[in-house]
Parts: C-alpha cells; sequence; structure tokens
C-alpha cells in the first residue's frame, strides 16, 4: 500500500468537498433545507459545530482512501473509485441516512435528495482517491543466496 498516496487522495478529495458541500447545501439543497429547518440545527449553531464537521470529514476521507486502497484491485483507478464511491454512499444510505428520515421529522424528499446527493458526491470522490492513488511500487527481492 502506498500510504502518501493515500494520504494525497484523501487531502484531495476533502479539499473539493468543501466547495461542493457549500453548493450542494447552500445552492441546490437549499429549498428543502428551509422546508425542514424543524429538524435542524439553528444557523448559529451549524456554524459554531461546522470546524468539527470538517475535521471529521477529513478523517473520513482518510479512511475512504485507505479502504480503497485495501480494495484497489489494479485496473482502472478512476473507474474503480467511481464504483467505490457508490458502493460506499450506498451503505451509508442504508444504514444511516434512511434512519435519519426513520427517526427525524424530516420529509421523504428530503431523505431522497440527501442520498441522490450522496451516491452523486461519494462517486466524485472515489474518482479522486481512484485517479490519485497508485499502490507503492514493488521492490525486486533478489534472492538469498547462503555460502
Amino acid at each position: 500500500m502506498n500510504f502518501a498516496r493515500v494520504a494525497a487522495s484523501a487531502v484531495a478529495a476533502w479539499v473539493v468537498s468543501l466547495p461542493v458541500g457549500f453548493f450542494v447545501n447552500e445552492i441546490v439543497l437549499a429549498d428543502l433545507l428551509a422546508a425542514n429547518a424543524a429538524a435542524m440545527r439553528p444557523r448559529e449553531a451549524l456554524m459554531a459545530n461546522l470546524p468539527f464537521g470538517f475535521a471529521a470529514a477529513l478523517l473520513g476521507f482518510f479512511v475512504f482512501a485507505y479502504m480503497y486502497a485495501k480494495g484497489y484491485e489494479g485496473t482502472n483507478g478512476t473507474v474503480e473509485g467511481i464504483r467505490f464511491g457508490v458502493l460506499t454512499a450506498l451503505f451509508v444510505s442504508c444504514f444511516g441516512l434512511l434512519w435519519n428520515w426513520v427517526v427525524f421529522p424530516i420529509s421523504g424528499m428530503m431523505a431522497l435528495a440527501t442520498i441522490v446527493d450522496r451516491v452523486a458526491e461519494m462517486a466524485l470522490y472515489g474518482a479522486i482517491v481512484g485517479t490519485i492513488y497508485k499502490p507503492a511500487a514493488r521492490s525486486a527481492r533478489r534472492p538469498v543466496t547462503v555460502a
């Protein structure tokens, strides 16, 4: 495993996620978020917690990149990354995002939009990780001779 490339791909995906997250939440989903505001933190509290969210996302991208590297099959990295991202998003959706709809008073449309967004974003981040990650070069082992 190439840990330097795991780190580089994690940081690159995280950096891309910052403007993407702003665009999605402040523009694309703004109306749905406003319609479901009763289930959300007030904006001031959200903004106060944002640094923790950014730190958690960075840690999550390191885990995401590490898991990708562990499962890397050696084919086209970008395609493998997209597939990995989509599967990861579906996993998170089934165990988390759908449960948000079950537990919290958000609309079905909000839950669906969140899942669609998660699949699209994770496909993008998977493509970034898959494009940047390359396995470490294997060193040629010389046979040991015993004299």
